[in-house]
């Protein structure tokens, strides 16, 4: 059987990579990118006796992003999974300009440049599948958090499009939506304790099961599939005025 071959995208801490460990373990080759080179010799160093691993540092803000994501498959020698686990966020509660504009700038045109580039090389290709972390965040605009749960929204929204344009397409591409809440990663450290906090290497199991089931939705976990049901029933006059 030919061995299957990932690229991750934000494999250098955090969910990223403990799913590239993970479909390591998994038989992939896997090629895996994220702006910290150093992290990424270092994964490398710890695990390259599990499998194949390739390396690019790659800033999905820049714009030869997409070439650096060429470059990489071309090492790996190809690509059938297409893993997004690059983003940032922070709560914005004074809403300083910085950080709503490189939220954007990683989370909505990052992601967009990245995903895109790995669609047309799945449709060239005539198969392939993408998977992306996105967020239970964008179900609602949450207020402590306006431009993270708008670009969350719109990653939601992009895969949506794309899995039916790949449909009427005809082209065999499949597509996971990653919703997670909470997780003990970076990216939520600091002083403010966040609630029903989830370890990122239970996060990373259950993304692989959804990838390997080619889940097209997973929200992560029960409980959080649960608290954005709720989320959808509240009306909107009711929503702007709940404290959070």
């Amino acid at each position: 059987m030919t061995t299957k071959r990932a690229i991750i995208i934000g494999a250098s801490s955090g969910i990223g990579r403990e799913v590239a460990r993970l479909l390591l373990r998994e038989g992939y080759d896997i090629g895996i990118a994220a702006r910290r080179e150093n992290q990424l010799i270092a994964f490398k160093e710890e695990f390259s006796q599990s499998g194949r691993v390739e390396i690019m540092p790659i800033d999905v803000t820049a714009d030869n992003a997409a070439e650096r994501l060429e470059a990489l498959i071309e090492k790996l020698g190809g690509m059938d999974l297409y893993f997004h686990a690059a983003g940032i966020g922070k709560q914005n509660r004074e809403l300083e300009p910085d950080t709503e504009l490189q939220t954007v700038q990683t989370n909505a045109l990052g992601f967009t440049r990245m995903i895109g580039a790995a669609y047309r090389y799945f449709a060239k290709q005539g198969t392939g599948h993408v998977a992306a972390i996105t967020s239970i965040a964008g179900t609602k605009g949450l207020g402590p958090a306006p431009a993270y749960s708008a670009t969350k929204a719109m990653q939601a929204t992009y895969l949506e499009a794309l899995e039916q344009q790949a449909r009427n397409r005809k082209l065999n591409i499949h597509f996971t939506d990653i919703r997670p809440g909470f997780v003990d990663t970076d990216l939520l450290s600091g002083d403010f304790r966040y609630p029903m906090m989830l370890k990122p290497e239970k996060v990373a199991r259950q993304i692989v099961r959804a990838i390997k089931h080619r889940r097209h939705v997973c929200i992560i976990d029960w409980k959080y599939r649960l608290l954005t049901m709720a989320w959808r029933c509240i009306p909107r006059c009711i929503w702007r005025n709940i404290k959070l």
